[in-house]
This record gives structure tokens, sequence and C-alpha cells, in this order.
């Protein structure tokens, strides 16, 4: 009797056990068939690699754009070139619109070619470059004298170097206005 008993405790232990055993392969079968059928969605969409990053970070892929601020002020002042500065970021939806636009604009590319370029995702130390604050998209002109051109802003009174995708005759006309300038003055 006693080792019937205790037959029965190692029997229900051992039912225990296998019951266990049981939701954990299941549980991990779940998980395995939820991932997998999560990649076959991902498989019906078409699969489009993603591209080494460039400096142009798809602004313009044939020009040349500068590293860093303190480069595109050497280029600048050593090749007489006015600089034209990008301020955005890479996740708002803003600077991905106006992006698009400028980099789809034949004359504004071919224009582009004129200046020292540079797209920076990040903010300067130079208060200059944020006289209004650290607001994106902000495209600004900087003279080869390393002057932030205060006179050649967007449309906007509280965000004077803001641009929108609808502003891109505007930023054509200023970027050609920054090259007039720069022959007039210098």
């Amino acid at each position: 009797m006693v080792l019937d008993r205790w037959e029965s405790k190692q029997a229900l232990v051992m039912e225990k056990n296998y019951i266990s055993m049981f939701l954990l392969l299941v549980a991990v079968a779940y998980t395995l068939a939820k991932d997998f059928g999560a990649k076959d969605k991902k498989d019906t969409h078409e699969y489009k690699p993603k591209l080494p990053q460039t400096l142009s970070r798809g602004w313009g892929d044939q020009l040349i754009w500068t590293q860093t601020y303190e480069e595109a002020l050497f280029r600048a002042k050593s090749g007489n070139k006015p600089i034209l500065i990008i301020h955005h970021l890479e996740d708002c939806p803003h600077s991905q619109a106006l992006k698009k636009v400028f980099a789809a604009h034949k004359e504004i590319q071919k224009l582009a070619e004129k200046f020292v370029l540079i797209n920076l995702v990040y903010e300067t130390t130079d208060k200059h470059l944020s006289p209004d604050g650290q607001y994106v998209p902000r495209i600004m002109f900087i003279d080869p004298s390393l002057t932030v051109r205060a006179d050649i802003t967007g449309r906007y009174s509280n965000r004077l170097y803001a641009y929108e995708p609808s502003d891109i005759s505007l930023l054509y006309a200023n970027m050609e206005k920054a090259l007039k300038l720069l022959k007039t003055e210098l």
C-alpha cells in the first residue's frame, strides 16, 4: 500500500512534468510560428536593399558634399564659393518631403554645383546657424567671408530659414540671389 501511494505520487509528478514540457513546447512553437509568419508577410512586399549612406543623405547623390561644418567653411573661403547648409533630421516628415523635392529638381541640382554643400543631421556649436531657433528643415546661406546671410530667408516670419516643398521656387531664387550677391559684394 505504501508502495502504491509512492508510485501514485511519482506518476502525478511525472504527469505534471509532461504537462509543463508540453506547454513549454507549445509556447516555443507559437513564438516561432509568429516570427515565421511575420517574415512571410515581409517577403510578400518588394524587397528594396538599403543603399550605403553617402554624404548627400539623399539630397543629391551626384553633388559634392562636405563632411563637416569646419570643412565647408575652409572650402568656402579657399574656393570663394558660398555655402548652402541644410539642417534636417532623417526621421522628420517635413525634412523628407523637402529632400525629395530638392533632389528631383533639376535646376536646383545644377545650381547647387556652384555652392559648397553640407547637410547636417545634428546641430553645430555655432550659434550663428540658429539665430531664430533650432528647427528643421532649415536652409541657410553663408558667403565666403564666413558671414551668415540673414538677408536670404524663406517666407515665414517665425522660422526665417524654413522651406517647404511648395517653396522650392523661392529656394531656387534664393540660391541665385546668394550667387549674385557673391559677385556684386566680393
